[in-house]
């Protein structure tokens, strides 16, 4: 019979060999600054916890339990779990906190430990169950939980090149089974790496169902001992088969020795489906490791190099030739509580079968073609396995000690975290390589309970659901509730202001040009009049020129130049003299508009345009590529043109108080400041810029009107604007954060006209 490491070895498939699928859901408390837990409701902005995929709640209102989507990479699993985490943070009340240890803080009676309030009744009936059989503050108890599924390539080659077992649900389930037991009996050396439960207060062990002596001194990790939360010892699962599995679990159901199979505790459960009698004829889909302490050292609770050692010790228990039987099973649990109680500086009883597993490891990832970090990661267990100080039990009673006390210590590293997550206010942790515009939509989707599937990162295109609705959206604006023909309308300037001017909206007057020889032709009819120079169909404000009082035949040239360096046509238009407003239209009705400053340095008297550039570019809200709520001043041709139209260099030093102008378009795309003027437009503006977005047939747009006095109301007869450019991707972010005035988040709206079941 060919063992798995042979089969392994035959296929040579390092590419599978180090492919899975991962999910973690980590518990938490929610907790008070002075270290007493928060008695509060699961906060309402989440929305129903009955379908919310990423933040629930586990036995009680205060504990929350993060989930992160199956996905195909650590890295991946790990920005996912960072983003929820952040969402939940700033979505928590001011002085709340999660706590960032398994054990508990300060407990109150357990009578005042509200269990969760969920719609379901057998849910709550089954936390009552628990708070009745374990007691309240066993259930205080947090973790992690490690999803692993093979990858089913490499589950596939290994079926092909067997002939032992002939079912491949059969082998599927036999290669979980193996890991499962080995993982059961080696389990000891995960306590000893990451076990970080050292201690806890004093309340935890006092419960009006019981009362037991606290273990003297600080150990590995109370949680993953016998003071941990654990089954009754007449609960007996066998792992031997899965038939053994089934039919344990379902008797100790039927005997009520359980309330029903997910209270069975096991350090490994079988999942895939909803009732252990499945498994019998689906089969095994993954594995759920259960036995992991919170790290404190890592804001989400668990880190990517925990995660990849996880990762190599699953694959190293399916490459041992040996597979455990159900009394090695027995002995892991025994060598786990031991190590769990052994004092955190103390080199632990089984250091030499933990050396040899190591040195075991380290020789599958060569014999697998492995990659060095995956070496690296495995080495540095070997250093913690010499040195107890460098495991996270070891550095977390240095960080206690430090503190002065074990609350001290989690309380300031909870507030770290929670200050962390507030740091880059505009921005969602794990996705800054994305639009902001579609960071906030993925937040927003994250607090209410909205599934996200990215479909294609560089396009910002996604796919929402929630329950059995599904829509599309790229760029966080792009519906299917615009018509087909919409973005394609707004693209084209030159279509959309024929199909405005059409409809009876005024719009400047100008001409096209399909070359640069064209356009410097053309330069005669607007020598002495204001005029602006744009690509057909740009957006962000790239590649627009503006000259007031008219322009020389040369500068005229240059913002030809630049025009077509963005579009094969470009627009020569009047200049329409008053101030340009964004009215930003969402589901017929205007949501926020914009007043927005071209790019500018005020002047000191003392610094060069091009110092007091840099100085205003150091703002945190000021980035690149759209990855910020307004974005760095450039000082490229284009200002430097605009520059020496207002006779300065970027080596010039403007006078005191002095305003210099780096661009004519007020774009914040392209530098400039915003400043909210929402309530103060007269209604009429509103409503003919809602009217013009219905002609396009749109429900999102970006509208800019020249309104030379915005108190007085425009009419049919007389319009008080001219309308200037519909954008079929403006940027909601700069709604949300501007420079002066009240922020307006506006992708709440998007969802809300989406999903306006889940959003109210």
């Amino acid at each position: 019979m060919k063992t798995l490491k042979e089969n392994i070895k035959e296929l040579e498939i390092p590419a599978a060999f180090y492919k899975a699928v991962y999910g973690v859901e980590k518990e938490g408390l929610r907790v008070l600054s002075n270290g007493e837990l928060a008695l509060t409701d699961h906060p309402k902005q989440f929305g129903n916890r009955s379908f919310h995929p990423y933040i629930q709640t586990d036995f009680s209102e205060s504990q929350l339990e993060l989930i992160t989507p199956p996905v195909n990479s650590i890295h991946e699993t790990h920005r996912w779990l960072s983003a929820i985490h952040e969402v939940t943070l700033r979505t928590m009340a001011d002085d709340e906190y999660i706590w960032p240890m398994s054990m508990p803080v300060v407990l109150p009676k357990e009578n005042d430990i509200p269990i969760a309030k969920l719609d379901k009744i057998e849910d709550v009936n089954y936390r009552n169950h628990l708070a009745e059989k374990y007691g309240k503050n066993k259930q205080m108890l947090s973790g992690v939980h490690y999803n692993f599924e093979f990858d089913k390539h490499f589950i596939d080659e290994l079926y092909h090149n067997q002939t032992d077992i002939a079912d491949p649900i059969q082998f599927k389930s036999a290669v979980y089974l193996k890991l499962a037991k080995n993982f059961l009996r080696y389990r000891w050396l995960l306590t000893y790496l990451l076990g970080a439960a050292p201690v806890a207060d004093s309340s935890f062990f006092k419960s009006e169902r019981y009362e037991e002596t606290p273990p003297k001194g600080y150990v590995r990790s109370i949680r993953s001992s016998h003071y941990g939360y654990a089954n009754t010892d007449d609960v007996t699962i066998s792992f031997e088969t899965l038939t053994d599995y089934v039919e344990n679990l379902e008797e100790a159901v039927n005997e009520g020795k359980l309330f029903e199979e997910r209270e069975f505790y096991s350090g490994v459960r079988l999942r895939g489906t909803k009732t252990a009698r499945e498994l019998l004829t689906k089969g095994i889909a993954y594995v759920e490791l259960r036995i992991f302490d919170l790290n404190p050292f890592d804001a989400y609770g668990i880190s990517e190099q925990d995660m990849q050692f996880i990762h190599l010790f699953c694959m190293f228990m399916v490459w041992k030739d040996k597979a455990s039987d159900m009394n090695d099973v027995a002995l892991g649990k025994k060598m786990s509580d031991f190590v769990a109680l052994e004092h955190p500086y103390e080199k632990t009883e089984f250091q030499e079968e933990g050396l040899t597993l190591i040195e075991e490891m380290l020789e599958m990832i060569q014999l697998t073609n492995g990659s060095e970090a995956a070496l690296e990661c495995v080495r540095q267990a070997k250093k913690q396995l010499l040195d107890p100080k460098l495991t996270l039990a070891g550095q977390m009673i240095k960080g206690i000690e430090e503190a002065g006390s074990y609350l001290t210590f989690g309380l300031e590293l909870a507030h770290n975290y929670k200050q962390a997550a507030f740091e880059k206010f505009y921005a969602l942790k794990g996705f800054t390589n994305m639009e902001m515009s579609t960071q906030l939509l993925i937040s927003d989707a994250i607090q209410k309970g909205i599934k996200i599937d990215i479909l294609d990162e560089t396009e910002q295109f996604l796919k929402l659901s929630y329950k059995k609705h599904t829509e599309y959206v790229k760029n966080a604006n792009m519906t299917s509730k615009d018509q087909y023909i919409a973005p394609l309308i707004m693209e084209n300037k030159t279509v959309t202001k024929k199909i405005l001017n059409d409809a009876g909206f005024k719009v400047p007057q100008g001409e096209e040009y399909h070359t640069e020889e064209e356009a410097n032709a053309g330069f005669w009819q607007y020598a002495h009049k204001g005029i602006v120079v744009k690509p057909k169909s740009t957006n962000y404000g790239v590649g627009i020129s503006i000259f007031k009082e008219g322009a020389r035949f040369e500068d005229y040239q240059s913002a030809i130049k630049f025009a077509f360096k963005e579009d094969t046509t470009v627009l020569v238009e009047e200049f329409i003299e008053g101030t340009e407003y964004r009215f930003f239209v969402l589901n017929d009705e205007v949501a926020a508009i914009l007043l927005r400053i071209p790019a500018n340095v005020i002047g000191d008297g003392q610094h060069t345009v091009r110092e007091l550039v840099a100085e205003k570019n150091k703002d945190v809200l000021r980035g690149t590529d759209h990855r910020a709520p307004l974005e760095k001043i450039q000082l490229n041709e284009i200002e430097q043109l605009m520059l020496k139209g207002q006779g300065y260099t970027t080596e010039s030093i403007p006078d005191a108080d002095v305003r210099v102008y780096l661009r004519e378009n007020s774009n914040v795309s392209t530098g400039g400041d915003s400043i909210d003027v929402t309530d103060i437009i007269d209604d009429s503006y509103k409503k003919a810029a809602v009217e013009m977005t219905k002609v396009i047939g749109a429900k999102v747009c970006g509208v800019d009107l020249i309104i030379p006095d915005y108190q007085k109301p425009s009419t049919p007869e007389n319009p008080g604007y001219t309308v200037i450019e519909a954008n079929f991707n403006p940027a909601m972010h700069m709604h949300a954060f501007v420079s002066e005035g009240q922020g307006r988040p506006l992708t709440i709206g998007i969802l809300k006209m989406l999903f306006p079941e889940a959003v109210q």
